[in-house]
């Protein structure tokens, strides 16, 4: 077999290094959860990764480049995100509006681009037939889409994200007051600082040449990997993409920031007055470790064992035996960098915010002490293992085989690290946690947030759910 892929990549201009992969063999019933995959890359730079399922005729493209809103400057927030929406104006071969348009004529779904801190991506899912139409649109904004970008598309484009962040954060019940959270979390500079959407100032400042030159270092090639992901045959798509990719020029790829992690030495507390919810809320957040790392599953674990569905701890404590909350939630967010763990809860009517950090801390504390029962652990694990199954069912989308390929090679540099990525649940013990809970979710170390609705606020409706 390897010498079969030599050939075909000699015979295809490829690197000769190209080489199918089969996953590390999962443990006995998890054999569904494997993707096998090759992975190569062209002269200029551009991974490639193709894994076949020809369980239905249709096809994965998504494309990752390795960009987000920690790349930017500060003083230029916001540009990850804006060329998001940028890259479906229009490029040198394709006219304004028409990419989405396209796809849709031919019956391609799960057509999206996202932006985090990390990355940003384009996928879409296309009949099988359509795959080179697919490669074709893709290969042209990634090349030519500085062709056609001008003063009036980016003047539109920054108006359209500008009524996002009006509608996402500044007119949203706590939306600004979840942004002072973040900011307190992480103070200026660090690239974390603020929304991926950015701030209105930035955006406005951002000028052609500006957007012009963040696209020329971090959308070049070299600085992208294209997935191609179910039902095609290998050496007509790597034909494909042969031709619609390898001649794009590229430049070196950038070198991402190196940022020192963020280190709470005191409780900060932040009071709000809020202008739009109607009800006090409260959110806790503590720095912990980098996604796939040592401590980023425990804390998935703790999350989930306190904050996941009407049987966790949180809603058992704070909605159904106090009455002091309408809503709880805890969890992870796994950042490439560092990540944050949050714990976070809505009062009902005539609770204040500081009853609810009481019982927040009540809980905490007992956590800290005892750690989670292993029925709450597997509970988790199962839920976890569960979650990636249903999203394996597809080859395209959020979460699908394309999608999750791409995340672990964006993060490991190992697009068949989905076997490991399960092992580190099964690793996670009570003891774990509970060590977790003491250690990383100290109430010195934390930034703690009371979002309090102001006296001209609306008054909330009275509340029908029983808990």
């Amino acid at each position: 077999m390897k010498a079969f892929i030599a050939a075909t990549a000699l015979a295809l201009g490829l690197p000769a290094f190209a080489q199918q992969h089969e996953a590390k063999p999962p443990r006995p019933g998890r054999e569904a959860l494997t993707i096998p995959y090759e992975k190569y890359a062209l002269p200029n730079g551009l991974e490639v990764l193709l894994a076949r399922d020809p369980k239905l005729p249709v096809v994965a493209v998504n494309v990752w480049y390795h960009v987000g809103a920690y790349d930017e400057q500060p003083g230029r927030t916001g540009f990850a995100h804006l060329f998001e929406h940028m890259m479906f104006q229009g490029s040198k071969h394709v006219p304004d509006d028409v990419h989405i348009a396209l796809l849709e004529q031919l019956g391609g779904t799960d057509l999206n681009g996202t932006t985090n801190f990390d990355r940003t991506n384009y996928f879409e899912t296309v009949p099988s037939n359509q795959l080179a139409t697919a490669l074709w649109l893709e290969s042209d904004r990634m090349g030519f889409l500085l062709d056609a970008l001008d003063e009036k598309k980016l003047r539109t484009q920054q108006e359209v994200v500008k009524n996002e962040r009006r509608q996402g954060v500044e007119t949203r019940p706590y939306g600004i007051a979840q942004e002072k959270f973040w900011q307190t979390l992480f103070p200026a500079p660090h690239p974390y600082h603020g929304k991926v959407i950015g701030s209105m100032a930035d955006l406005d400042a951002a000028t052609v040449e500006d957007v012009k030159a963040f696209f020329r270092k971090w959308y070049a090639p070299a600085n992208a990997t294209l997935a191609v992901v179910g039902d095609f045959e290998p050496q007509q798509a790597r034909a494909l993409i042969e031709k619609y990719f390898a001649t794009l020029p590229s430049n070196p790829k950038p070198t991402r920031p190196e940022v020192a992690p963020v280190k709470l030495t005191e409780e900060k507390l932040v009071r709000h007055d809020e202008k739009i919810g109607t009800l006090p809320l409260v959110i806790m957040g503590w720095h912990t470790p980098p996604y796939l790392s040592e401590g980023d599953a425990i804390a998935d674990v703790l999350g989930n064992v306190l904050g996941t569905g009407k049987s966790s701890r949180l809603y058992q404590r704070l909605v159904v035996d106090k009455g002091l909350a309408q809503s709880v939630s805890a969890s992870q967010q796994s950042l490439g960098a560092q990540s944050v763990f949050t714990v976070e809860a809505v009062a009902r009517p005539g609770v204040s915010s500081d009853a609810l950090v009481k019982e927040l801390d009540a809980v905490l504390e007992e956590m800290r002490r005892t750690g989670p029962t292993p029925a709450e652990i597997n509970q988790a694990r199962t839920r976890f293992e569960t979650q990636m199954l249903a999203g394996l069912q597809s080859v395209g989308g959020f979460g699908g085989k394309a999608d999750t390929l791409q995340s672990y090679n964006h993060h490991q540099g190992d697009p068949g690290f989905l076997v490991r990525d399960l092992e580190r649940y099964d690793a996670v013990t009570p003891e774990r946690v509970r060590d977790f809970a003491r250690d990383m979710l100290k109430p010195t170390e934390r930034v703690v947030l009371h979002a309090v609705p102001s006296p001209t606020s609306p008054s909330p409706a009275p509340s029908k759910e029983k808990p």
